[in-house]
C-alpha cells in the first residue's frame, strides 16, 4: 500500500493547500497521514495560548479523522518553527515511523517563515531517513525506502517577491472541494477569529477562491490543487512520480 504524509505549518494549512489531494489518495487506497508542526497557539484574539492550542488540536484531530487520516501531534508553537536540530530530530523520527512513499509539504518560498521552515524541515527529515548516525527523538531506526517530495502552491499562488508560481502538476479537486470546505469548517476557532477581521465565513470562501484560481491556471479544471515535484537526488529514482501514478485519473501535467 502506498503511504502519504502531509506536513504543514499550522492547523488548517493542510485543509487549504493539500486536503483535496489527500482525500483523493485515500479514495485510491492509500494510507494517509496528517501533521501540523505548530500547535496554533497564536491563532486567536480571544484566548490564551494554552487554551487556543488545546482547541486547535481538537479541531485538527477532528479534521484528520473526517478523511480517515492518521493524526500526528504538533511539536512546536506558532512563530517558533525554526530550522534547528531539535525540531528536525523530532520530525525525522515521525518520518521514520510513517515510512512515506509520498511527502506533501509547503512551497519552498511562501509568504511567511513558518511555511518555509516547515518545508525545509520536512525535506531534510526525509533526506536523513536512512542515516544511522543522525539521532532522532524519540529514537527510531533508519529506513531505506524511497520517498518522493511534492510542494504545494504558496498562498495566493505567488512567492514573497510577487512572482506567480505555476505547478508542474494539477490535481482536479472539483468533486471534493466541498469536502475540503467541510474539513476546514471543523476549525471553528478560526472562523470566529477570521470573521472578526475578514468577514463572515471568509476563510471558507478563500479556500474555494484559491482552488478556483489554480483551476483556471490549469485551463481545464474548475477547482485544482497544484504540486511541484522535488529533485529526486537523495530521495528516490529520477522517474519516480507516485502521486501522479496514484491519481492518474485526476491529474494534468503542465506543458
Amino acid at each position: 500500500m502506498t503511504t502519504a504524509i502531509a506536513i504543514a505549518a499550522h492547523p488548517d494549512d493542510i485543509e487549504l493547500f493539500m486536503s483535496g489531494t489527500l482525500i483523493l489518495l485515500k479514495a485510491a487506497g492509500c494510507d494517509i497521514h496528517y501533521m501540523n508542526l505548530a500547535n496554533g497557539c497564536c491563532g486567536t484574539s480571544q484566548y490564551d495560548a494554552a487554551t487556543i492550542a488545546r482547541m486547535r488540536r481538537s479541531e485538527a484531530e477532528s479534521a484528520a479523522a473526517s478523511i480517515g487520516a492518521t493524526f500526528h501531534e504538533s511539536i512546536c508553537d506558532d512563530m517558533a518553527i525554526f530550522y534547528d536540530r531539535a525540531t528536525l530530530a523530532r520530525l525525522a523520527s515521525t518520518i521514520r515511523q510513517v515510512k512515506p512513499d509520498i511527502l506533501l509539504t509547503h512551497a519552498p518560498a511562501d509568504y511567511m517563515e513558518d511555511h518555509m521552515n516547515t518545508c525545509r524541515l520536512a525535506v531534510t527529515a526525509a533526506f536523513s531517513r536512512g542515516m544511522p548516525n543522525f539521532v532522532v527523538e524519540p529514537p527510531c531506526p533508519p529506513i531505506d525506502n524511497k520517498v518522493t517530495v511534492y510542494h504545494a502552491q504558496p498562498y495566493s499562488h505567488h512567492d514573497p517577491l510577487r512572482n506567480r508560481i505555476h505547478p508542474d502538476m494539477y490535481v482536479n479537486v472539483t468533486n471534493v472541494v466541498e469536502d475540503k470546505v467541510a474539513m476546514l469548517a471543523r476549525h471553528v476557532s478560526q472562523k470566529q477569529w477570521l470573521d472578526e477581521s475578514q468577514g463572515h465565513d471568509s476563510y471558507l470562501q478563500t479556500l474555494r477562491d484559491l482552488d478556483a484560481e489554480c483551476g483556471r491556471m490549469s485551463g481545464i479544471f474548475e477547482f485544482a490543487e497544484g504540486w511541484r515535484r522535488h529533485l529526486h537526488l537523495g530521495f528516490c529514482d529520477p522517474d519516480d512520480d507516485p502521486l501522479r501514478e496514484a491519481l492518474q485519473d485526476h491529474v494534468m501535467m503542465a506543458n
